[in-house]
C-alpha cells in the first residue's frame, strides 16, 4: 500500500486552496486561482497559516508573477480591493500583458521539480513526509502541493 503523509508533518493544510492544476477561467492560467484563493485567505483570516506564509508572494506565487511581470503584492491589492469575480478579472487584465503566454507558464508549471535539483528537493520533502516511496508518483512539485492536500491518494 502506498503511504500518505505523515499527519502534521508539513504543517496546518489549507485543502480549501484550489489544486495547481486548475486553470484560471478568463486566462486559462495554471496556478493563478490557487494564488488569488491564497490572497482571499488573507484578506479573510489575516494571514495563511505558518506552513503557507513561507512562500506566500514567494515560490510559485512569484514564479507566476515573474513571468507575467508583476509584482505579487500588485496581485494581493487587486484581489483584496476587488467586490466579486468580475471586478477582479477586470483588475488583473488590466494589470497582466494582453499576452500572458498561458500555454509557456502551463507548461513550465507542470514540469517544476522535474530538474535533477528538483527531484532532489521531491526526495526531500517526501522524506519529511515519510513518504519516500512516493517519489516515482510524485513527479512535480504542483503534484507534491496536491499529494499533500489530499488530491492524490
Amino acid at each position: 500500500m502506498a503511504s500518505k503523509p505523515i499527519p502534521g508533518s508539513t504543517g496546518e493544510v489549507l485543502t480549501c486552496l484550489p489544486s495547481p492544476y486548475t486553470p484560471h477561467p478568463a486566462t486559462g492560467l495554471l496556478y493563478l486561482p490557487r494564488f488569488i484563493a491564497k490572497c482571499r485567505y488573507v484578506k479573510a483570516h489575516g494571514a495563511l497559516p505558518a506552513s503557507y506564509a513561507g512562500n506566500y508572494k514567494r515560490g510559485l506565487d512569484r514564479f507566476l508573477c515573474l513571468h507575467l511581470g508583476v509584482d505579487p503584492a500588485a496581485v494581493e491589492r487587486a484581489v483584496h480591493e476587488s467586490a466579486d469575480d468580475s471586478e477582479l478579472d477586470r483588475r488583473l487584465a488590466s494589470l497582466f500583458p494582453a499576452d500572458v503566454r498561458a500555454a509557456k507558464w502551463n507548461r513550465e508549471l507542470v514540469q517544476r521539480g522535474m530538474t535533477p535539483a528538483g527531484q532532489e528537493f521531491l526526495g526531500k520533502a517526501l522524506a519529511a513526509m515519510g513518504c519516500s516511496d512516493r517519489l516515482g508518483q510524485i513527479r512535480s512539485v504542483p503534484d507534491l502541493i496536491d499529494f499533500d492536500e489530499g488530491r492524490i491518494e
